[in-house]
């Protein structure tokens, strides 16, 4: 059987369609590749485009919860990285509502103007392996959720001169379920 070799790209159906272009440029600090009224793609990368947008008037509100998509992710490369995004964003008005370490990630969840979650994170192991081994783990078993986490205390915590693969090791606090105030929608 043949497979993808990569997800290529998003498309969102909005009626705020110049607010949500506007909002997933500054939050992925991503360049418009061709617009008009009705029809937009950005990207970020060598890709033509990774999120596109169709502008549909008068569209109905979500509502949440529902089934459907809960949120998009994106990769960073480096904590360094994804708590400099963290900062440009928090400089133009645009804040996490969800900041949390999953254990193979440290994440941030931001909503767009539409209510779409987005996460942005960092993966917190060298391999995938070593990723997919935690969820195996008792520490998983235990809390399949993560440890939230401010900002500006992983950076304080770099800065200092922790290292990266420390400052991204999830703490240990314990049994947590999704019932214990994980944001839904």
């Amino acid at each position: 059987m043949t497979k993808p070799i990569q997800l290529a790209h998003v498309v969102l159906r909005t009626s705020r369609y110049r607010e949500m272009i506007d909002w997933y440029m500054a939050v992925l600090n991503a360049t418009l590749t061709f617009g008009n009224e009705t029809l937009s793609f950005i990207t970020y990368d060598e890709e033509h485009h990774r999120v596109a947008f169709i502008h549909i008037p008068g569209l109905s509100e979500a509502r949440s919860p529902a089934a459907g998509v809960d949120h998009v992710a994106f990769t960073y490369a480096t904590l360094v990285e994804l708590l400099d995004n963290h900062d440009r964003l928090k400089g133009v008005g645009i804040l996490p509502f969800w900041c949390i370490n999953h254990g193979p990630t440290t994440s941030m969840y931001y909503r767009d103007p539409d209510g779409n979650q987005i996460e942005l994170q960092v993966e917190n192991f060298e391999t995938v392996q070593e990723s997919t081994r935690f969820f195996y783990s008792d520490e998983f078993n235990e809390n399949p959720i993560g440890v939230e986490f401010s900002p500006d205390d992983l950076r304080a915590r770099l800065i200092a001169g922790e290292s990266e693969a420390s400052v991204k090791r999830r703490p240990n606090i314990g049994p947590r379920t999704l019932s214990d105030g994980v944001p839904l929608g």
